[in-house]
């Protein structure tokens, strides 16, 4: 076990701030305003008259869900941006990534052996086995690619579930947030068996609780991939998606126009330094890969192209894309999953979001906010610098429906209370013969 430290388990936040000069431009700004795509976010005359809060028109709502959103107080405001963040996607985007405030956590490692001998590390919160009962509800999170437990958007999601009294780990994929990379095989968007045998590790560790993820990006497809996989056999009670890119053949349309090219030579940076740390292991590797196109990848698909694919099977890498997609997996899910996008997400395209397959399922739930970037949704009571306007709505919803899953049990256990038939105990006589 490694243990990744900082001065205490929840210090106070260790923000990388802005210039000072930034500051003073960072006003409250005035609502901002988007007309609905979505049929099921009208008003409805009949709960309006009712006195039923509604969510605020500035989001776009769909899902036979979405009539809990009524109960939630971070959707009853508006969508507030901030002003100069809000007038670009790239200015919010870049702006999040690098001025968030990054709170400090100390972790407890735990490395996890692949059956492919590969392996994977889950950071928990340091002393969370002796401070929370066995059966506190346990969340984990599932970073962007080349993500992890390093990055703000996690950690500030991590402490908001934590104060709520949830368990947290955080699964960091092969090689980032410096997990051991042991085989010539890295993650990709396809491969859930990583995802899968994190679930059952958590679930054998703690059998009494129950267990939700998060994912953001990458990690969003691969958690939507794994619900579609399991179907009605899932071992998650819920799930929340976030920045998916649904389908990635329209987002890597996307990813080689105008600036996303920053984004796509930034990610292939970080995939060639993680490549770079374990060069050793591709060595001499036959077949269809082609190593040094992976170890000098200017883009993301160049990686993909040279490495990925060849890795996890597929003929070439618009192969890989076309069949990794999570946009196919939404109709098989079978446990409440909320999704939450930005309509103007420079990576992760509105127009590649699964809508009607969303509105047809009754147990997912789509917001889209007018603004937000990716990873970004720079608003709400803490922004510019601190969590994601997303992090109070996760919350919301998972704690719902965890409060559904704790009745229906507490519901039951009453029923097989009354249903067990009482019956009269018959005296027994013990004779003992000297």
């Amino acid at each position: 076990m490694a243990a990744l430290q900082t001065p205490s388990p929840f210090a106070g936040p260790a923000s990388r701030f802005a210039p000072r000069r930034l500051r003073y431009l960072l006003l409250p700004a005035p609502a901002t305003t988007m007309s609905s795509v979505a049929s099921s976010q009208n008003p409805d005359p009949d709960r309006a008259a009712a006195g039923e809060q509604l969510p605020h028109s500035t989001l776009e709502i769909a899902g036979a869900r979405s009539g809990l959103l009524a109960g939630f107080d971070s959707l009853r405001r508006p969508y507030r941006a901030y002003p100069v963040l809000a007038s670009n996607r790239h200015v919010e985007t870049i702006f999040a990534a690098f001025t968030r405030s990054l709170p400090a956590v100390t972790f407890r490692r735990e490395c996890l052996r692949a059956p492919d001998d590969g392996a994977v590390a889950l950071d928990w919160v340091s002393a969370d086995d002796r401070a929370l009962p066995p059966d506190a509800p346990l969340l984990i999170l599932l970073p962007g690619l080349t993500g992890g437990s390093q990055d703000t958007y996690v950690r500030h999601m991590l402490l908001r579930a934590r104060s709520k009294g949830w368990r947290v780990v955080v699964f960091n994929s092969r090689g980032c947030a410096s997990s051991p990379v042991t085989t010539a095989k890295f993650y990709s968007a396809s491969f859930t068996g990583d995802l899968r045998q994190v679930v059952d590790h958590v679930l054998a560790r703690y059998p009494e609780c129950n267990i939700y993820a998060a994912g953001w990006s990458l990690g969003a497809n691969i958690l939507v991939r794994y619900l579609g996989e399991e179907t009605d056999k899932c071992s998650l009670s819920g799930a929340v998606s976030m920045c998916n890119p649904f389908d990635l053949v329209i987002a890597d349309e996307d990813f080689h126009k105008g600036f996303n090219n920053i984004y796509d030579r930034a990610l292939a940076n970080s995939l060639r330094a993680i490549f770079k740390k374990h060069a050793l292991l591709f060595e001499g590797l036959d077949g269809e890969y082609n190593i040094p196109k992976a170890a000098n990848a200017k883009t993301v698909r160049d990686f993909d192209e040279g490495l990925t694919r060849v890795s996890f099977g597929f003929k070439s890498v618009d192969d890989y894309y076309s069949n990794s997609s999570s946009s196919d997996s939404i109709k098989n899910v079978s446990i409440p999953l909320l999704c939450i996008q930005a309509a103007n997400d420079p990576i992760a395209p509105s127009r590649g979001i699964p809508r009607e397959d969303i509105k047809a399922n009754p147990n997912c739930l789509l917001i889209v906010t007018p603004q937000g970037g990716h990873l970004g949704w720079v608003a709400g009571d803490e922004a510019p610098f601190g969590c994601p306007w997303t992090d109070p709505i996760v919350m919301e919803f998972l704690e719902h429906v965890q409060n559904e899953k704790s009745s229906t049990a507490k519901n039951s256990n009453q029923y097989e209370q009354q249903s067990v038939p009482q019956t009269s105990v018959p005296q027994v006589s013990v004779h003992v013969q000297r």
